[in-house]
């Protein structure tokens, strides 16, 4: 599915998060696709800090247009895990990740921002930072055995894109603490950029 459907689709989702004070970003390959290379996708990563007391609304917002759960949501919520939702007409599953509260996770919330997804539809939403998606991606293709050809073409995508604007202190301070140095070293190589990562190197490529 393209992204434009896939505005399309999310656009009430992201407008009820928004109508219930519900602080979100988008993740994921949706992002990837911005940040980097763009490509299809079959589903949404959202992660939201969605309280037990903003379920009941988000399900009567929604109940009409999207398989959704009450019980699953609060459930995701008390276990700090996730939940999904499912667009009827399309079946595009959404994919919503509770905000977990540890270190890494609050900065990555922290660093999201608003951008301008679609001029035509005049479509604003927050996404992850570029930074964040890399780190994100090589988490899941690293908890995926390393075998997804998908996640690593969309970290070497952002890369590519991205070099001469990535925060590299960042990077390299949540690949260290996240155990994910060695491939991000791997994933700079395949990039075609070399050793950015040492500390006599330069802060920003």
């Amino acid at each position: 599915m393209e992204l434009l459907d896939i505005f399309s689709i999310i656009e009430p989702v992201i407008n009820a998060f928004e109508q219930l004070d519900v602080p979100y970003y988008i993740g994921g390959s949706v992002t990837s696709s911005i940040h980097g290379i763009p490509r299809s996708t079959v589903d949404v990563d959202l992660v939201a800090a969605l309280q037990p007391q903003q379920v009941s609304a988000l399900v009567n917002k929604l109940q009409s247009a999207y398989y959704i759960d009450a019980e699953m949501i609060r459930e995701a919520i008390s276990r700090q895990a996730s939940f999904n939702l499912i667009h009827l007409e399309t079946m595009l599953k959404i994919d919503v990740f509770i905000l977990k509260n540890t270190a890494y996770d609050r900065a990555a919330f922290q660093r999201r921002r608003k951008d301008l997804v679609d001029e035509e539809l005049r479509l604003e939403f927050y996404l992850a930072s570029a930074e964040d998606i890399i780190l994100n991606k090589l988490d899941w293709f690293r908890m995926g055995g390393q075998v997804s050809e998908r996640q690593w073409l969309d970290v070497l995508g952002v890369l590519k894109v991205q070099r001469e604007a990535l925060d590299m202190p960042y990077l390299r301070h949540w690949a260290a603490e996240l155990g994910l140095r060695k491939l991000l070293e791997q994933a700079f190589q395949d990039a075609g950029i070399d050793h950015p990562l040492s500390e006599s190197s330069n802060d920003r490529l």
